[in-house]
């Protein structure tokens, strides 16, 4: 069952906004993340004219949608992308998909794009997720204490980094 990435297109919308309203997905969004139908195709549209610093891209299984992930550019000089929005869709959850396709969207960011650092904010009680980034050959750089509002406290988040020299 061979993983695919490919950049989102404006008939992904509705696979992208039933993704976003999932219950076990919803809960670990970031408050600024876009959950209506034209604030998903704009940043489709954006995607597709901005390819080399905005991202949102469709995770396939057979042809078949099966998850999302996104990136924008955290520091252009630098050359650091900011990875964002990994979901698996629940028909699909419980197969590492999630794993095959960080590790394809990797060596996209680094070897394609020309990316010097990859980095992810996770918030710390989303367990699933830091141990995701962790099998994925992230680097946990540390903890920003109570730094976001969410679900009525303060919520730490934890940083990890991937370089291109980590890629195995």
């Amino acid at each position: 069952m061979p993983v695919e990435l490919r950049r989102a297109k404006p008939p992904d919308t509705d696979f992208l906004l039933e993704l976003l309203a999932d219950d076990d997905v919803r809960q670990f969004l970031g408050p600024r993340t876009a959950t209506a139908g034209d604030e998903v195709l704009e940043e489709i549209e954006r995607s597709l004219a901005e390819p080399e610093g905005f991202g949102r891209f469709v995770i396939e299984v057979d042809g078949e949608p099966a998850g999302m992930l996104g990136f924008h550019v955290a520091n252009e000089p630098s050359r650091i992308a900011r990875l964002e929005r990994l979901a698996i869709h629940p028909r699909f959850r419980g197969r590492r998909l999630a794993d095959e396709a960080a590790l394809l969207f990797q060596r996209l960011l680094l070897e394609e794009l020309g990316y010097h650092r990859l980095e992810l904010e996770i918030y710390a009680f989303n367990e699933r997720a830091c141990a995701h980034a962790e099998r994925s050959g992230f680097v946990r750089e540390g903890v920003r204490r109570q730094v976001h509002q969410r679900h009525g406290e303060w919520q730490d988040t934890v940083l990890y980094a991937l370089l291109a020299e980590d890629l195995g």
